[in-house]
């Protein structure tokens, strides 16, 4: 898959390192400059780079406080793990043994670090029009929903402004139970203020499933629609 959409490379040991997790090196006492967290680095800078010039380009009317907003949600682990499934990084990083046991092959921030690393490598190996390509393909359409959509995404930061403009505290979320396999887990998450369960969701990692918990209060308290 990572061929058809960037092609071959000169230096596909750059490749291999963006696919190796921290907890690779680590447990089995191999150089840590092997592992991705370098490539991370730099790609995240790409990776903000290219979505900068695209949403600069596809909204030529919006603000720089408009952009900043879509971009921070577009470049969230949360789009880019989501991403990493449809190419099929899950199936390409390396794991420690131990982090292969506690799920980490589907682990949000695992496989958004390693799609970073990912960009900061092909650009490394002059793949610029793909790495445009490829943001275009798989990043963009979330924006539009992003842009139509907002609060969906956006629910923590709109419920705790609510709830400190009511009485200055902040809601409180607590998994209550966390279903299935550890390689696939499913987490059920309560959000609690004044002493009160405002609502309860799920997802497929805390955050997933705190932010559609928010959503949820958020309806509930009529703060969004």
């Amino acid at each position: 898959m990572l061929d058809k959409i960037f092609g071959t490379v000169a230096d596909i040991d750059l490749v291999e390192k963006a696919l190796t997790h921290p907890s690779y090196t680590k447990e089995l006492n191999l150089d840590d400059l092997l592992n991705y967290e370098r490539l991370e680095f730099f790609g995240d800078s790409v990776l903000k780079l290219f979505t900068s010039k695209l949403l600069y380009n596809t909204y030529p009317d919006y603000p720089e406080g408009d952009l900043s907003k879509i971009r921070s949600i577009l470049v969230s682990d949360n789009i880019l793990s989501k991403i990493a499934l449809q190419i099929g990084v899950d199936k390409k990083i390396k794991l420690g043994p131990a982090e292969e046991k506690q799920g980490g092959r589907k682990r949000e921030s695992n496989l958004a670090c390693s799609v970073e690393a990912l960009l900061g490598a092909y650009y490394l190996n002059g793949k610029i029009p793909e790495i445009e390509n490829f943001i275009a393909q798989y990043l963009m359409p979330y924006a539009k929903d992003i842009d139509e959509h907002f609060e969906k995404y956006n629910a923590k930061d709109l419920l705790q402004q609510y709830t400190q403009g009511i009485d200055k505290t902040l809601p409180v979320y607590r998994t209550v139970a966390v279903h299935g396999p550890a390689h696939k887990p499913e987490f059920e998450v309560a959000v609690e203020w004044q002493d009160k369960i405002l609502a309860k969701a799920f997802g497929k990692s805390k955050k997933e499933a705190q932010q559609n918990c928010a959503y949820e209060a958020c309806k509930m308290l009529g703060v969004i629609n």
